[in-house]
């Protein structure tokens, strides 16, 4: 089987498997609380660091503080 034969039947096999709606949705949601739960562990992890190494990732005390404030939705 060559490799691009392989390649079409994975993208026919894509376009006729379609999630059900409720589906889309839940997955939707699903990675939409991930990304949140990053935001906020990363902020909580930015808002203990010492100064020096804030001044290694370029930051201020300041800024560091601003961002840790964010709310856990917010990019």
């Amino acid at each position: 089987m060559s490799p691009s034969l392989h390649a079409a039947q994975i993208a026919l096999l894509n376009d006729q498997a379609r999630l059900p709606s409720v589906a889309y949705v839940l997955i939707t949601m699903a990675v939409m609380v991930t990304k949140w739960d990053r935001y906020r562990r990363t902020r909580k992890a930015l808002s203990g660091l010492e100064p020096h190494l804030l001044e290694d990732v370029g930051l201020t005390r300041e800024a560091a503080y601003n961002e840790a404030r964010k709310p856990f939705w917010k990019d």
